[in-house]
């Protein structure tokens, strides 16, 4: 079967949909499908050797990939007008489709849905529609969504997107369940969560190469690893808050690492409140992750209060796979909350409330028992319900089975 992965964000590019998109195409690949990947020109600092291009083929692992040039600004405006050049790129070359091949979108962006349906109405290609992030229901949540008028026009292009798609892979019970309450029939959806190497990230020893080079191998560490973004930077302002309070903690620091929308604001704010317990750091390559995580000694979960319920981060899976006890700031009605309580693999307080943060933090510091026992819960967990070979298996699963 020949499957066409269109996504936004893929390898070198930071974060943790490039590598999941990467592994899926692997996989595919492997498995015998001929694969070719859609989606853009890296952004800096890992564009480099893509620089003065608009146009890229390549081939690696065994499928191909076409690299369209966006742009690189990280202003909102700027995001909206890249998923939307990529988006009708996307659809352009829908057209080169042949009826019976498969075609996979990520989505976020929203306006791939005009792709989709180039692909299977004009086409006769099949379509599988994977839902990340709840749009256009996260831009109303953060407030850059605001006209009455606008947001029923985005309502009804959401709904048009799901059409276009008999098959939609849904990555939580809660986002199914949003997708019914708007119209989207029950059985079309499945529900995959996404998956973690279990393998490549896995308990590790906190003193090791990266911990001591960043002097966090002797101190009590509190690490967000990922990209600071607008589904979780209030979270992460109550965490500084957090950090404020537990200033006579010497031993406990505060680690935001990644690169992402908010970071420079997160940066000013705590420069701001004079804050000598937070470090920030860059995003860290992909082979060194493992032995960062190891770093810490509690692992942060963020979603703001009003997007608690339209994402459930990938840092979850990874973080539970790593072997440490989990600190998710999450609404109670969200899959971070429902998770980290069901599971025992860490606390979850309320993301607004920055004193339950510092009291859950010096609770996690002066039990290394329970530390231990709440991250072998984790791990146990992750190995269990999100392995990458089980959870790709389903994938190609519904891949195969799509009408």
């Amino acid at each position: 079967m020949k499957i066409l992965i269109h996504t936004m964000y893929f390898l070198p590019e930071f974060g943790s949909a490039p590598i999941l998109m990467e592994e899926l195409a692997s996989y595919l690949a492997q498995k015998g499908h001929k694969v070719e990947v859609v989606t853009t020109i890296p952004r800096p600092p890992h564009n480099r050797a893509y620089r003065g291009k608009i146009f890229v083929r390549e081939t690696r692992n065994g499928f191909r990939v076409k690299r369209f040039l966006t742009n690189f600004t990280s202003h909102p405006i700027g995001r909206l007008a890249a998923w939307t050049i990529f988006s009708a790129l996307s659809a352009v070359h829908s057209l080169s489709a042949r009826k019976g091949d498969l075609l996979f979108f990520r989505l976020p962006p929203l306006p791939l849905g005009v792709a989709a349906a180039v692909a299977r109405r004009l086409r006769g290609a099949k379509v599988v529609l994977n839902v990340q992030d709840i749009h256009p229901d996260l831009a109303i949540a953060a407030g850059l969504l605001r006209n009455p008028a606008a947001i029923r026009m985005a309502k009804v292009f959401e709904r048009w997107t799901y059409d276009q798609a008999r098959d939609i892979i849904a990555i939580s019970e809660g986002f199914k369940k949003n997708l019914v309450a708007k119209g989207v029939p029950s059985r079309r959806i499945t529900v995959i969560p996404n998956w973690v190497d279990t393998d490549v990230l896995r308990p590790l020893s906190k003193q090791n190469p990266i911990s001591q080079k960043f002097a966090l191998d002797r101190r009590f560490s509190v690490m967000y690893s990922g990209t600071p973004s607008l589904s979780s930077y209030k979270a992460l302002v109550r965490m500084l808050e957090a950090a404020d309070n537990l200033r006579s903690e010497d031993e406990i620091i505060f680690v935001i690492a990644g690169e992402g929308l908010k970071k420079d604001d997160l940066r000013a704010k705590a420069a701001g409140m004079g804050l000598t317990n937070v470090l920030f750091l860059p995003f860290q390559p992909l082979t060194e992750l493992p032995y960062f995580l190891a770093s810490a000694d509690v692992l942060l979960v963020p979603l703001d209060a009003e997007k608690s319920s339209l994402s459930v981060p990938s840092k979850l899976y990874h973080y539970m796979a790593a072997g440490r006890p989990l600190l998710g700031l999450a609404a109670p009605d969200s899959e971070v909350f429902r998770t980290i309580t069901e599971t025992g693999c860490g606390f979850c307080v309320p993301p607004e409330d920055a004193r339950q943060m510092a009291q859950a933090v010096l609770s996690l510091k002066r039990d290394p028992d329970l530390r231990a026992e709440m991250a072998a819960r984790g791990r146990a967990f992750a190995q269990k319900n999100f392995s990458r070979d089980l959870i790709l298996r389903r994938y190609e699963n519904v891949l195969q089975a799509a009408r």
